[in-house]
């Protein structure tokens, strides 16, 4: 259902009382009707973006709730509006209780890091290889409610990776893509290095790290947009010296096993 178009006729407007639920309405609310390729779906839809009482309203599924007791609720918002996770999460809130539902939500923000140290004499570059696809990349994942993007990036790192990083001023690259026809995902990049010498990888999300040459590193990214991004850090570097000011680091042995991630030499 998610980024289909949805008619909703609206039955508790934002503002009204509910003494059933003793709750307040925060958000428009009413029956939603979904047209799919096996019919039209009537579905409980709340209605973001809009913050005065209306009657009806045409827009998009940007979140389906799936309820522990079996049911289900969409949130809609007009197509030129843009909210992820923790935002529908804070306003359902007068009504759907967060720990009795999962959620699907369209859109997705993350942050990550393109991270560079010397190890062996050469400036090299990490690369992570998540779990739920076989493609090479940068560490990264959600922001998360009260962070601004450099905290998403500094705490997704270590949390993938367990390397402390430091990011450098004045480079911070943006790209958006589908994931499937299900995720409308937005990413910032920023460039950092650690002293850190282990990558201990979150096992749970990450399958495979490796530090690589530059040539060899953009050789190994999958999509376009990552490679563009990394032409740009790469050329960031080397215009403002990093790489010599860094230094060289003293390496300690990568405790993984041969096979589940590259050496780290």
């Amino acid at each position: 259902m998610l980024n289909k178009n949805i008619k909703v006729r609206v039955s508790r407007a934002i503002g009204s009382y509910d003494a059933k639920k003793q709750c307040r309405y925060g958000l428009n609310f009413g029956k939603g009707i979904i047209t799919t390729e096996q019919g039209k779906i009537s579905v409980d839809a709340y209605i973001m973006g809009i913050t005065h009482p209306v009657k009806r309203f045409e827009g998009r599924v940007i979140a389906v709730l799936r309820r522990k007791d079996g049911s289900y609720a969409v949130v809609a918002a007009a197509k030129n509006q843009r909210f992820v996770n923790y935002e529908i999460e804070d306003a359902v809130a007068f009504a759907e209780n967060p720990k009795k539902y999962r959620m699907n939500c369209y859109f997705e923000n993350s942050c990550g890091a393109i991270i560079f140290r010397r190890i062996g004499g050469q400036t090299k570059f990490l690369l992570i290889k998540n779990c739920r696809s076989s493609n090479w990349g940068f560490p990264k994942g959600h922001m998360e409610r009260g962070e601004d993007h450099l905290a998403t990036a500094t705490r997704e790192v270590l949390e993938e990776t367990g390397l402390h990083v430091r990011i450098f001023d004045g480079f911070a690259e943006d790209s958006s893509y589908m994931i499937g026809p299900k995720v409308d995902k937005r990413v910032r990049i920023f460039l950092a290095t650690t002293d850190d010498t282990r990558t201990i990888i979150q096992k749970e999300e990450i399958a495979a790290y490796t530090w690589l040459p530059y040539e060899e590193a953009y050789n190994a990214l999958n999509f376009e947009n990552d490679k563009q991004i990394f032409r740009k850090a790469h050329d960031f570097i080397a215009e403002h010296h990093l790489d010599e000011a860094d230094g060289e680091r003293r390496q300690t042995p990568s405790p993984d096993a041969p096979g589940d991630a590259a050496a780290e030499a």
